[in-house]
């Protein structure tokens, strides 16, 4: 009898490791990766794009509900290749306004849902461990100080900022503002599910977060087993 495949959500705030840990593990595992941040980011690309109105709920909500999404490697919607344009502050910006939005989150839960629905996949965000799958096999939060994921975000290559401290200063005010957004939303905020793995990754090499998120999955699957 084959091993019921797991659903694996990673959450945390911008710049904790939530990409590089959840596509590793998932290359690992064998698993799908879902980035359901890149769909808020997509979603609010295409607001712009249509020159629509980032403030109303419904209608960012009627595009959410039928834009066509690629989130294989690249990602993609209704045909635009848009894996750095959203990587910019303005478009951090514009996903943090769109996300607020409970009509748009409902309609982009319910597709996540759906791409998870028959496990085998890690998906990472902000309210998987919480609200799209409180039930996942494995819930893991990363998080680091606001000093490291600045320092991480500003050196990032698909941002695009540099490395200076103007470049630093810059991005840790950018991730106070989504931090402070993402946890006062009235809908899905950004929390700590009871159950999940806590970790800090700040100064922790990246393999070594990955197999501490690697351990918390073969312990899941010991535990599938059993039953």
């Amino acid at each position: 009898m084959s091993v019921r495949a797991l659903i694996v959500a990673i959450d945390g705030p911008s710049g904790a490791g939530k990409g590089t840990v959840a596509r590793t593990l998932a290359t690992r595992l064998r698993y799908r990766h879902i980035d359901t941040g890149a769909m808020y980011r997509a979603v609010a690309w295409k607001a712009v794009h249509d020159r629509l109105d980032l403030q109303n709920g419904d209608v960012i909500a009627a595009l959410a509900a039928c834009a066509a999404f690629d989130l294989e490697g690249r990602v993609r919607i209704d045909g635009h290749d848009v894996t750095d344009a959203i990587r910019t502050p303005e478009m951090d910006a514009a996903a943090a306004i769109v996300a607020r939005h409970s009509a748009v989150r409902r309609a982009l839960v319910a597709r996540q849902r759906a791409y998870g629905a028959d496990g085998g996949v890690v998906m990472e965000g902000r309210d998987i461990g919480t609200v799209v799958f409180p039930t996942a096999d494995v819930k893991i939060y990363l998080d680091a100080t606001p000093e490291e994921r600045a320092r991480r975000r500003a050196s990032d290559s698909a941002h695009a900022l540099g490395r200076g401290a103007e470049a630093i200063d810059s991005v840790a005010r950018a991730l106070e503002a989504r931090d402070h957004a993402d946890r006062t939303r009235a809908v899905s905020p950004l929390t700590v599910a009871p159950d999940a793995l806590y970790i800090d990754t700040t100064g922790q090499p990246i393999e070594r977060v990955v197999e501490q998120s690697l351990n918390a999955v073969t312990r899941a699957l010991e535990r599938v087993e059993a039953r």
